[in-house]
């Protein structure tokens, strides 16, 4: 069976269109051919030469066919995204005046993965590390507030009362009214004068201030408490009941007891971080990683901040997927094969499992340990990456499992190059099924 030359020519026309109006020309072309094909049918059926009429209409459901080939080509036809080869072909054709590559396109395999996994976990014990401190005894600091006592081993002495009446003894004691500690780090005693405090555990204030007042005072004893302890506190705030200063006690308080202590966490666990801030340093982890990791569970310093921020975990999925929607994960982290599984999987009629990607900005030290030869510029703190994985290979669903989902990344399935064409025949059909009907009813007619 010959196809008309011309059909053919218009084809090949018609696929180098790639705007509506090239999709409307085609449109318009095969209407006109299954048009010329019914009507040769109509005629031959009606002179006896059905055989030359059926062969003219199949000869244009041919030329039909061919057009539908070259639509799949159209740029303008109806699609959920780009094709894999056009995320391809824009990462490698570099034009002037694209001013250079926007992006980044590498593959998901065992060196990208392992260049990703080397920038490690971030930890509280791993930066802070994990001790109670170098004394058991909480020191005293500037603005804690201090209450002295002070006894002596006879009547008559300097802070001994006499007894009023013979049923009274009298006191050999004296408790001094509680002050807060100077900016000069030093409180008064009477008799002892200025008592340099700041630094020291009240042991060691105890045994100053009796050392003053020996030979003043009757052998006298002291003892030190500290009634308002501001120095050695934490400061907690964000998604706790209730943002305090938290005092530390003696034997060492963790992150989690002075969460507690604050009331607890107000949002969920999933969607909470926790940022401790230590000698102008920051760590933030996910909560869910204290409760994992029984080690990120750290010993409070004073004047450590600790903050817990509520910060939902998402990420975008578009494409030839079960579902298009931004996908709410737990801060703990998600992994590519997870998330893709969150979106209900590649459409088995529609993906392109060569065409799954990853898109996220990632830092130049990254991006240049995946490709050094990228053309980073002066300054560029950020790349565009584009992360390439084919889930036809077996082993890429390893890969997948280690390839860690970020917060607002973004994942795309492209559809498979045979959906395109099927969608020409979908748009064609519009077309000759009203010319397929009206060349069956003549048929029957005749």
């Amino acid at each position: 069976m010959m196809v008309n030359p011309n059909w053919r020519s218009k084809a090949m026309l018609l696929c180098s269109h790639n705007d509506r109006g090239g999709a409307l020309a085609a449109v318009r072309s095969t209407k006109s051919l299954l048009t010329a094909g019914v009507r040769m049918a109509i005629i031959d059926r009606s002179s006896g030469m059905k055989g030359k009429g059926l062969m003219g209409l199949a000869a244009r459901l041919f030329g039909l066919a061919a057009v539908a080939l070259s639509l799949a080509g159209c740029s303008s036809l109806p699609s959920q995204g780009p094709s894999a080869a056009d995320v391809v072909n824009n990462a490698t054709n570099v034009t002037p005046d694209a001013g250079g590559a926007h992006y980044l396109l590498t593959r998901i395999d065992e060196r990208a993965v392992t260049i990703l996994e080397r920038r490690g976990i971030v930890s509280m014990s791993g930066r802070f590390g994990d001790y109670r401190g170098a004394s058991p005894n909480q020191t005293i600091g500037v603005g804690d507030v201090v209450q002295v006592t002070i006894w002596e081993a006879a009547a008559g002495g300097l802070f001994s009362t006499p007894a009023l009446s013979g049923a009274s003894t009298g006191s050999h004691s004296a408790v001094i009214p509680p002050q807060q500690v100077a900016r000069d780090g030093s409180i008064t005693v009477p008799y002892a004068g200025r008592i340099q405090v700041a630094g020291l555990a009240p042991p060691q204030v105890e045994n100053a201030i009796v050392a003053r007042l020996t030979g003043k005072a009757i052998e006298p004893q002291a003892l030190v408490t500290i009634s308002g302890n501001i120095s050695n506190t934490v400061t907690v705030t964000g998604e706790v009941v209730q943002g305090a200063r938290v005092p530390l006690t003696p034997r060492g308080d963790r992150i989690l007891d002075v969460i507690a202590t604050a009331g607890g966490v107000k949002a969920p666990v999933n969607e909470t971080f926790v940022s401790l801030g230590r000698n102008n340093q920051t760590v933030r982890v996910p909560m869910q990683a204290l409760l994992q990791r029984p080690q990120e569970n750290i010993f409070m310093r004073p004047g450590d901040i600790l903050t817990l921020v509520r910060e939902p975990q998402t990420y975008t999925a578009f494409g030839a997927t079960g579902r298009n929607a931004l996908i709410p994960f737990d801060a703990i982290g998600i992994s590519l094969e997870e998330a893709v599984a969150k979106t209900g999987g590649l459409l088995d009629l529609q993906s392109d499992p060569q065409g799954v990607f990853v898109l996220r900005p990632e830092p130049v030290s990254v991006a240049r340990d995946l490709d050094p030869s990228f053309p980073f510029e002066p300054g560029q703190r950020f790349v565009n990456v584009v992360y390439q994985i084919n889930l036809r290979d077996p082993s890429a669903y390893f890969w997948a499992r280690r390839f860690q989902v970020h917060n607002k990344d973004i994942v795309y399935v492209a559809s498979s190059p045979l959906n395109d064409v099927a969608k020409a025949m979908g748009i064609l059909s519009t077309v000759y099924n009203p010319a397929l009907t009206g060349f069956c009813a003549a048929t029957v007619k005749c």
